[in-house]
């Protein structure tokens, strides 16, 4: 019973404890004390449905639970720190609150995503701090998956923390006046997580779909917590509809051995055909609000790709087309890059090199292995087989995943 019962907490901590610990923020208005008030709810469970079985309705158990060690723990430094004594009486009037309803702790969990993606912490922070308290990924899970040791992202998440203290970031959801450039922020931290898994940037994997679930995961709760009368906003629309269909491929993206697939070389029957309906389902609603952004464009290209039989078979001229729009609104290097391959697609190798020096000129890409991995792919189909490999040889010593150094070094061989 004890090893089912651990299982079944485990399982349990999984699904929920980013609902408990998000009301318990809201309750407590403290961070730390809730994790670590949530973290004793779960050891005192162990113990206490060993005797008296789960009960009924888990969750509010456990928030309840929480609060009392919290309320302990507050007691114990109010004696020796006088302003914790105010805190004390409030949480002890509370006491006897009925725990939250459903609709509520959701409430509850966007508040914790927004401040999680709070502008005022870096990048690297905001995603640390949303994989951990709004995921529930422990700290290893997430090191391992950005391939940094436990303690440097613990001391991300630590300062994280500590900036929400000290710059006393609201635990709540934004003004509609806010909402836009603070929306922005987490819809960022949550495509540069599925990129991270979509595309490891090292490592021995292609892909890492922990890391795309969860970002997927975050994708549908924010359309279920942003609903209002007139529907969820169309951003949040076309990035969840770009990762449905970015991960609709991930089956065919590498061989049973771990080797990278190019979309051209994919077997296309391995393609995911429910989550590429959802996503074209998500990018025709986001199209027609005619209130869509850059995700949804990105969404609207991938959606092409999935149409399409084949590589020859794509809509090639209707990809530039939609790029045409995107760079206007997101002029990045790495946009104008992705357009320079899809003219070369259009317009032929020729054409689309022309575009690629004219990107790398500029410098921002420098250092990034794409840019001089297309440029040796443009040389190769030209012909011109000293300049491939050189381009080649410049995309390898750039690049740390596995998988994309030995399809590089078979483009080498290949050129042989």
């Amino acid at each position: 019973m004890p090893e089912q019962l651990s299982r079944t907490i485990e399982t349990l901590y999984r699904s929920e404890s980013g609902r408990v610990l998000a009301t318990l923020v809201r309750l407590l208005g403290d961070l730390d004390l809730a994790e670590e008030s949530m973290h004793e709810a779960f050891a005192v469970a162990l113990e206490s449905w060993t005797q008296a079985g789960i009960p009924d309705n888990p969750r509010p158990w456990l928030i309840s639970t929480a609060r009392f060690k919290a309320i302990d723990a507050i007691r114990r430094r109010a004696r020796f720190d006088g302003a914790q004594r105010d805190l004390v009486a409030h949480m002890e009037s509370r006491v006897n609150d009925a725990p939250s309803g459903d609709e509520e702790i959701e409430d509850d969990r966007l508040r914790l995503i927004f401040t999680c993606c709070h502008p005022a912490l870096p990048p690297e922070g905001q995603v640390a701090l949303t994989l951990r308290e709004v995921c529930g990924l422990t700290t290893e899970e997430i090191a391992r998956a950005f391939l940094i040791t436990p303690a440097t992202l613990a001391q991300r998440i630590v300062r994280a923390k500590a900036k929400i203290r000290e710059a006393s970031i609201p635990y709540e959801v934004p003004t509609p006046q806010e909402l836009p450039e603070r929306l922005d922020a987490v819809l960022q931290v949550i495509y540069l997580v599925f990129n991270e898994g979509y595309s490891a940037a090292a490592g021995a994997e292609v892909t890492r779909a922990e890391l795309t679930g969860e970002a997927i995961r975050l994708g549908r709760l924010l359309i279920e917590l942003q609903a209002e009368a007139e529907g969820p906003k169309p951003e949040i629309m076309g990035l969840l509809a770009l990762m449905l269909l970015h991960e609709s491929r991930r089956a065919a993206r590498a061989s049973s051995t771990g080797e990278l697939i190019l979309l051209e070389n994919q077997d296309r029957s391995l393609w995911n055909r429910k989550q590429i309906a959802e996503g074209m389902a998500l990018v025709e609603k986001a199209l027609n609000s005619r209130r869509f952004g850059p995700y949804t464009l990105q969404a609207a290209i991938a959606a092409v790709h999935a149409e399409a039989e084949s590589t020859a078979a794509t809509d090639w001229r209707q990809i530039v087309a939609i790029y045409d729009q995107l760079v206007r609104i997101q002029p990045s290097p790495v946009v104008h890059l992705n357009r320079a391959v899809a003219i070369a697609m259009r317009d032929g190798p020729e054409a689309g090199l022309a575009h690629i020096d004219a990107v790398l000129e500029h410098g921002e890409l420098a250092n990034y292995y794409l840019a001089h991995a297309a440029r040796a792919d443009m040389y190769r189909r030209l012909g011109r087989t000293a300049e491939a490999r050189s381009a080649y040889e410049k995309a390898l010593t750039l690049t740390q995943q596995e998988p994309e150094r030995r399809f590089l070094a078979r483009r080498l061989e290949e050129l042989e």
